[in-house]
């Protein structure tokens, strides 16, 4: 292996590192942002659970009233 040929050999293996490195970084940055709307959501689903439970948002069969039709 010559001189040259190793020096263009570690020029692509630098720059694909870097490109890799780049890549990770942006991949990480978007599971990230990924999770805190994750969290967010959690949190809402939460809330809305809890407003069901205790809100009486959800009609008990016994109190209703058979549809016209019946």
């Amino acid at each position: 292996m010559t001189d040259e040929h190793f020096g263009e050999r570690l020029e692509q293996l630098e720059s694909r590192v870097a490109f890799q490195d780049q890549t990770i970084e942006e991949l990480n940055a978007v599971i990230t942002e990924q999770w805190t709307v994750i969290e967010q959501l959690r949190r809402k689903l939460d809330m809305m659970e809890e407003q069901v439970r205790s809100g009486g948002y959800i009609a008990d069969p016994a109190n209703e009233k058979p549809p016209p039709h019946y």
